[in-house]
């Protein structure tokens, strides 16, 4: 037949099965789909943890304000480190800035957790905790030859008081009316406590001693100590509760046998 070679003829398929076959492909592609983006979340038994620099508890060894797993230290970093070591649980670590940024990562992200953090009434409900870790005393912190007295938080309002931009420190003052001078790095403090911008440094101790001498400042002395708090691992509340007892019954084993007491007098 003329032409014949240029036809091309399909056997006949039923529409039952060209429907079924379309289905099953369907099916298989929202599977893939669904690994792939279940991938990109951390696992229950892998989380992603986050920090600032805040020394003596955790900072950059090149002192910039990013760095990743082994290039972190610090007493929370190391203790860290080996709560989820005993617990056998996976993680990645890294540190950021700044804290308001970290602090919201870990409020809306599955499978985040973000250290150190105070423990304070109003975050309570919004995190699973994990600690304590470490002490942090509230202090105000005044330059050597300053004539400022406390023996109450009141008696600072007529001072101008320095703290940290997104610290529950500096939180809490505000809620008081206080009114702190918040500085993007505690440490920035320092030095505007040195040249008179500020009258008082509300900082943790022993943090702000640290920070002080990282920037050249010593001799500060405390005028008042208005608070003490505890700090710890905050992590996002869809973190499975079994991975939270797990981690809580290995820093509980670390504090008992000594090693947390370890690792802190090792920096301090």
């Amino acid at each position: 037949m003329a032409g014949a070679r240029h036809s091309l003829r399909l056997p006949w398929i039923p529409v039952a099965f060209m429907f079924k076959t379309l289905l099953l492909a369907l099916a298989s592609t929202s599977v893939l789909m669904a690994g792939a983006a279940h991938a990109e979340e951390p696992s229950d038994a892998s989380l992603v943890l986050l920090t600032e620099n805040f020394p003596p508890y955790n900072m950059a060894k090149n002192g910039k304000n990013f760095a990743k797993d082994e290039n972190i230290e610090g007493i929370a970093a190391d203790i860290v480190r080996e709560t989820f070591k005993r617990a056998g649980i996976s993680y990645n670590l890294t540190l950021r800035f700044p804290w308001e940024r970290i602090y919201k990562l870990t409020l809306e992200k599955p499978g985040y957790g973000v250290f150190v953090m105070a423990r304070l009434p109003n975050r309570e409900a919004l995190f699973k905790w994990v600690g304590p870790i470490g002490p942090d005393d509230w202090v105000m912190l005044a330059k050597a030859d300053s004539k400022i007295q406390l023996e109450s938080l009141e008696q600072a309002r007529r001072y101008k008081i320095g703290a940290y931009k997104g610290d529950a420190i500096a939180e809490s003052l505000d809620k008081q009316g206080l009114k702190p001078i918040v500085a993007l790095r505690d440490q920035d403090n320092a030095q505007k406590l040195m040249e008179g911008q500020i009258d008082l440094w509300a900082t943790g101790d022993p943090a702000g001693r640290y920070l002080a001498r990282q920037v050249g400042v010593s001799g500060l002395k405390t005028v008042l100590r208005f608070n003490s708090a505890q700090l710890y691992l905050a992590l996002n509340k869809d973190v499975p509760d079994e991975v939270v007892v797990k981690l809580q019954a290995a820093l509980d084993e670390l504090r008992k046998s000594g090693r947390v007491d370890e690792i802190m007098a090792r920096y301090l």
